[in-house]
């Protein structure tokens, strides 16, 4: 008999990327600590973008789309993650601009069933020499477009 593997949880839109959430994520009543969520995120857009290429490695110049900061950040919380273990990232493209984009995002169980948190967050690609609004490349494009949610 062959154990199977088991098959990753379905999105119908995004990316579901596990994250985990050790002990010390907690705050002192046991819950997952408020800051502790957009690192998360952080952390699973970072993965992600890393398997398509775009990361950062020390210098802003060769950055590419990496060289982007953040505009805006916003999120809800819907409810208490309380005890350590593996949560996943859901992650979408809300919109995709010219130097912009802005994605959404829930934190939410293994399976991407529950959800414990959402938001989005507006980021702006930059130049390196000027810190001035710039195009992101094609090839981040393409990927981005493969993220983005569906209308409706």
């Amino acid at each position: 008999m062959t154990a199977e593997a088991p098959t990753a949880p379905a999105v119908s839109y995004g990316r579901l990327v596990p994250v985990t959430v050790h002990f010390d994520d907690l705050d002192a009543l046991g819950l997952l600590h408020n800051a502790r969520y957009p690192l998360m995120v952080e952390r699973a857009w970072t993965e992600l973008w890393s398997e398509h290429g775009v990361r950062f490695d020390g210098d802003w110049a060769a950055a590419g789309d990496a060289c982007n900061a953040v505009r805006e950040l916003r999120i809800g919380y819907e409810a208490p993650v309380t005890r350590p273990g593996t949560y996943a990232v859901h992650l979408w493209l809300e919109r995709l601009g010219t130097t912009g984009l802005t994605y959404g995002f829930r934190f939410c169980s293994a399976d991407g069933t529950e959800t414990y948190a959402r938001g989005s967050r507006v980021l702006v690609r930059l130049d390196a020499a000027t810190l001035r609004p710039a195009p992101w490349s094609e090839t981040f494009r393409a990927v981005g477009r493969e993220l983005l949610r569906p209308a409706g």
